[in-house]
């Protein structure tokens, strides 16, 4: 979320718009306010420990957050990221009479439906705070079309209300091996947080299916949250037992995960869901064609036999085959890999952002953004 959301607004800021972005402080090394580029400015708030918690423990601050969002503004739209995050903000919208708009970016899922209707609910307020918000916020912006339907059919939020702006990537940063550079060696990446509904097992296993002659190295970039902090050890016991060796890098910085991802012959999202997909459209950029499973965004962010190839099994066997058949198959892996870089090229974040600032426009009414067109400036 955290990349989607920096990119949008500094994307907003250079078009003219002033952004704030307000998190929770929760390291005594954040400074109060950061200046990420003109016209957006990074502040942490004081609500709960100054540490990092689990996801579950963020409701117990709501109020706080809440509290300290009240002592800052003025602004003309409030959007909130997250559900809690839109808890704490949608009162603050209405006593300023202001709009309030929401991204949920990941949808929680109750207990008792499988992995792939999405993550579970860390907190018991979760469920009911996403669905009330899909029905009282002024607007949801949803990242797929996948993520809207979601919103509406079981959120029960209104159609009509519920805008798709897709993320963006940037160009520049994920760009193919240029001419004259070569990968050290054929490597399979996965990258993404490290729990069981991203699907890494999956990964171990299909690349553990690939004959030994052709299988590459499998590489897992990513680190776990508080919940599973103990499941790149169970990862690796897979892996062992698979007889495979795969090397954890952990997490990664944008520049440090470009440069992997460009040297990779083929990226694999094996998620149970995803709302989008970003690691998807990066590696697209990055001209490396992903194996992806058919599961919400992921068939949004990957076009099937054209940026790369969609499964609808889970059966290890089969994204071994297709790991096999991309490898082998300079042709078709070319092919795959040029439409990428193509298709990666019509998805810029000013895109993202100036359809996201249209949703903003159609709240606040004309004469806020006339005046900012006419001004050439930040408002």
């Amino acid at each position: 979320m955290n990349v989607v959301v920096r990119n949008q607004a500094e994307a907003l800021g250079a078009a003219g718009h002033e952004v704030e972005i307000l998190t929770r402080r929760s390291s005594p090394d954040e400074p109060e306010t950061v200046e990420l580029s003109p016209g957006v400015v990074l502040r942490f708030l004081a609500a709960g420990p100054v540490e990092a918690v689990p996801k579950g423990r963020h409701e117990e601050f709501v109020d706080e957050f809440r509290e300290r969002l009240a002592e800052l503004g003025p602004w003309d739209v409030i959007h909130s990221h997250h559900w809690f995050s839109g808890v704490a903000a949608l009162p603050i919208a209405r006593q300023r009479g202001i709009p309030h708009v929401q991204s949920f970016h990941s949808i929680a899922a109750a207990d008792s439906t499988p992995l792939s209707h999405g993550e579970r609910a860390e907190s018991p307020g979760r469920l009911a705070g996403e669905a009330m918000l899909a029905r009282e916020s002024d607007a949801v912006v949803a990242i797929s079309h996948a993520e809207a339907e979601t919103v509406t059919s079981r959120l029960g939020g209104d159609p009509a209300r519920v805008a798709i702006v897709l993320p963006g990537v940037d160009a520049e940063l994920f760009r193919p091996l240029a001419t004259g550079e070569t990968a050290s060696h054929p490597t399979v990446v996965v990258a993404g947080r490290l729990e069981p509904l991203k699907g890494p097992d999956l990964a171990i296993e299909a690349v553990a299916a690939v004959p030994a002659e052709l299988r590459p190295e499998l590489v897992i970039a990513g680190g776990a949250s508080t919940e599973f902090a103990g499941y790149e050890r169970d990862l690796a016991a897979l892996a062992d037992r698979s007889g495979l060796d795969v090397r954890f890098l952990g997490p990664q910085t944008r520049p440090g995960l470009a440069s992997l991802l460009r040297e990779a012959r083929i990226v694999l999202v094996p998620s149970h869901s995803e709302t989008y997909g970003l690691i998807a459209l990066e590696a697209a950029a990055s001209g490396v064609p992903v194996v992806a499973a058919s599961s919400g965004g992921l068939r949004e962010s990957v076009v099937d036999g054209v940026t790369g190839v969609v499964l609808d099994s889970r059966d290890p066997a089969v994204w071994g085959e297709t790991v096999t058949r991309l490898l082998g198959d300079g042709e078709l892996w070319g092919r795959l890999a040029r439409a990428s870089r193509e298709r990666a090229l019509e998805h810029p974040w000013s895109l993202s952002a100036a359809e996201l600032s249209d949703v903003y426009c159609r709240l606040v009414g004309s004469d806020p953004c006339r005046a900012l067109a006419a001004a050439g400036g930040r408002r």
